[in-house]
């Protein structure tokens, strides 16, 4: 029974062990893994909770506070010069308590009629902070989504360098053994097939350099999904990169406009400032007076009254309310100071938020710059590795036939290389930047 059950769990189990196996990874499916995974965006999420609960317990400071207490206390007296009383029997009987006992029970109510306002403002400042704290979070989760594109670009760039330098290989390790084939038959000398050798030793370590910086690239990027197991990683390649890099690019200006009416550090910065201007009321309150209603209940009990305690209850209870009104007159300057203080807050909120608009634009710019500079750059790599490879072509040919030597081969070799190189580049921070430029503008990256 047991081989039976666990024959089946392996049944059901093996399709999900095959996707885990095989799936590939589109940049959709990591930001969103991200978003959910990701710790620092969990630790936002909690700071966005610890600001809604201080919304709630401001609000509950609107309303009156109830205490109950009690006291229980037994008391010795050593050397009474009196006594208590008793009538028994017809005969005055005195005694002395040395050790008596008191018991007190009371009920207060405490209200805050009115303090300037503050404690509705503070609500509203809580208020804000927890709107702070969810722009924030978008903050942090907006910085999550970049960087992932970052490298999921980079990915995508070092996987296809390495075809190219594998491809550089196999044309190396050809070329090698037809040198040995010439070396053999005296057509190049030893030193010649000693640089065809080293040419062909540079391109395997070149391609092992390719794979170990896809490896960090993909490292890094399981470290943002906080992703811990050993299951191989692979991205998915889109299918119409050229067409990516190749697409039209927005103005700045345009992205611009669109983007600071949803950046979500704009709108952290906003919510600053409105919290500021609250902070300056708050701080100009503090001269108004309190006004403040108490109530209470209570009663007592003693070991020294002959009274039941029920009746003690009844008899000793009383009850009262109350208003205080209290009015600063001289606070040593701490209004002044807090009011000074909000207004420089203030201001340095409105610095911030320019200085992040500021930022926002200048990023922007860039990207656009990049992405035009690169789109170009691609275009015209794009010719030069054509030409680079046909002229390649033809000195292997005639390197093949003794008419070039191997100087010019290398050389070739050399320049088809770094044209490809040049082409890749070129073409994935387009992509990148593009990508960038329509986040900026949409808030969501293709």
């Amino acid at each position: 029974m047991k081989k039976w059950i666990l024959s089946l769990g392996v049944l059901f189990a093996m399709p999900t062990m095959l996707f885990a196996q095989t799936h590939e990874w589109t940049l959709k499916d990591c930001i969103g893994y991200a978003m959910q995974h990701n710790i620092s965006l969990q630790k936002q999420r909690l700071a966005v909770k610890t600001a809604e609960e201080d919304v709630l317990r401001s609000k509950s400071d609107l309303l009156p506070s109830l205490s109950a207490s009690t006291s229980q206390n037994v008391n010795y007296r050593p050397w009474p010069e009196t006594g208590q009383a008793r009538v028994s029997n017809g005969y005055v009987q005195s005694s002395v308590d040395k050790v008596f006992y008191n018991g007190s029970y009371a009920v207060n109510a405490q209200w805050t009629v009115w303090n300037g306002n503050r404690n509705r403002n503070t609500i509203a400042l809580n208020k804000l902070e927890a709107n702070k704290a969810q722009a924030e979070e978008m903050v942090s989760a907006t910085t999550i989504q970049e960087r992932i594109a970052q490298l999921y670009v980079q990915i995508l760039y070092s996987a296809e360098a390495i075809n190219v330098n594998k491809q550089s290989l196999e044309t190396s390790t050809r070329n090698e053994e037809r040198g040995k084939e010439m070396f053999d038959v005296g057509k190049i000398s030893k030193a010649d097939l000693a640089q065809l050798t080293a040419q062909r030793a540079q391109e395997e370590y070149n391609v092992l350099a390719a794979q170990s910086t896809l490896a960090d690239f993909k490292r890094q990027l399981k470290q943002l999904l906080q992703i811990t197991d050993d299951t191989p990683f692979e991205v998915a390649v889109p299918a119409t990169t050229d067409d990516m890099a190749l697409q039209s690019i927005p103005a700045v200006s345009e992205v611009y406009a669109q983007a600071i009416s949803w950046r979500p550090e704009l709108k952290a910065a906003q919510l600053a400032i409105d919290a500021s201007e609250l902070n300056i009321k708050m701080a100009k309150a503090q001269n108004l007076p309190t006004l403040s209603l108490g109530a209470s209940f209570g009663t007592s009990t003693s070991s020294m009254s002959d009274a039941a305690w029920g009746t003690q209850i009844k008899t000793n209870f009383d009850m009262g309310a109350g208003l205080s009104l209290s009015i600063p007159i001289f606070d040593n300057h701490n209004k002044r100071s807090a009011v000074s203080k909000a207004l420089i807050g203030k201001q340095n909120s409105l610095l911030d938020l320019q200085d992040k608009k500021t930022t926002l634009y200048s990023n922007i710019e860039d990207c656009w710059l990049q992405a035009t500079n690169n789109q170009n750059k691609y275009k015209a790599a794009r010719i030069s590795v054509e030409s680079a490879q046909q002229s390649f072509d033809l000195l292997n040919e005639q390197f093949n036939l003794g008419m070039k030597n191997i100087i010019e081969l290398m050389t070739g070799k050399n320049n088809l290389v770094s044209a490809q190189q040049n082409e890749l580049q070129s073409k994935y921070l387009a992509i990148l930047n593009i990508s960038l430029l329509h986040f900026y503008k949409t808030g969501e990256i293709k």
